[in-house]
């Protein structure tokens, strides 16, 4: 696959994983970094996030874009799958294999138990086989960001996280490698994405680093949570928006996000809709809280 042409300037882009259809919580996020991507004069991308073989639900990549055309969430370009991508993933992993960073782990979860990993494998020298995972050596290191919506975020790696896995045991590529990967190859300059991942970020600057690879700014935004005060979840299906109507799905995240749609355009057209949105949008008005919210009860379906 060529690389994409992307030019210079902003470029943002929105990673769901096919592991259920859109819920509230995945519009938010697909609406603020749409946005803030058109605000800025920039791209925006979709990429399908399709390498958990256990987790990935049959239809659902098409389902979330048919979702996103319905609430005039239009993407530049072709959409992104990385089941497409697992050539470049595992180069990158050779690559840090050639350095010496990279050895297998036997160690199941219940090995490892609920903290940070600490290395039990690091030098036992295991073959690279199937059914064990690969890890990343971690050093003694702080890394230290400006989240632009959280503010400054630190994290000791070793001691908060330890050797990450860059390749599951059951064959396939780690989210954090392939995010890498991908953010460096289509260019992206920006990343909107919930607050649940903002304790995975320092691990992915990282690695930008051991590989010389820009790091993009970091946004991450409040979770939309359930009334018993959990993350909304793909796999969920009673939390799908699809049969609400566009507009009201597209005002209650714009509500969510601070940008509360007038009463008259509140059953508009998403076009209408996203227009107000685009001509009001302020990132400062965002609340950087994580909190319960959901559809009006007379546009839940």
């Amino acid at each position: 696959m060529s690389k994409p042409e992307i030019g210079g300037g902003y470029h943002g882009r929105f990673a769901p994983s096919p592991s259920g259809p859109l819920h509230l919580g995945s519009v938010v996020t697909a609406l603020a970094s749409h946005l803030e991507a058109r605000r800025r004069g920039g791209r925006w991308s979709v990429r399908i996030e399709d390498i958990d073989s256990q987790r990935e639900r049959p239809g659902a990549a098409d389902a979330i874009l048919r979702e996103l055309e319905r609430l005039g969430l239009h993407w530049d370009g072709p959409a992104l799958y990385q089941h497409t991508r697992l050539a470049a993933y595992r180069e990158v992993l050779a690559t840090l294999r050639d350095a010496g960073l990279v050895y297998a782990c036997s160690c199941s979860r219940r090995d490892i138990g609920g903290g940070p990993y600490r290395g039990t494998c690091r030098s036992r020298g295991l073959a690279w086989t199937t059914g064990r995972a690969l890890r990343l050596r971690v050093p003694a290191t702080t890394v230290t960001f400006h989240d632009q919506l959280q503010g400054p975020y630190r994290q000791a790696l070793a001691e908060e996280c330890g050797d990450f896995v860059l390749w599951r045991a059951d064959g396939d590529p780690a989210y954090h490698l392939a995010v890498v990967v991908d953010d460096a190859w289509q260019q992206v300059t920006d990343i909107v994405r919930g607050a649940d991942l903002l304790d995975s970020t320092p691990r992915q600057i990282h690695l930008q680093r051991l590989l010389d690879l820009p790091s993009p700014r970091y946004c991450h935004l409040p979770v939309v949570l359930d009334d018993t005060g959990r993350k909304l979840s793909k796999q969920t299906r009673d939390t799908a928006v699809s049969a609400a109507p566009a507009a009201a799905v597209l005002s209650a995240a714009l509500e969510f996000l601070g940008h509360s749609p007038p009463a008259g355009i509140r059953r508009e057209s998403p076009a209408v809709l996203l227009a107000w949105a685009l001509e009001a949008w302020e990132s400062s008005r965002i609340a950087a809280v994580s909190r319960r919210f959901s559809l009006p009860p007379t546009a839940a379906g």
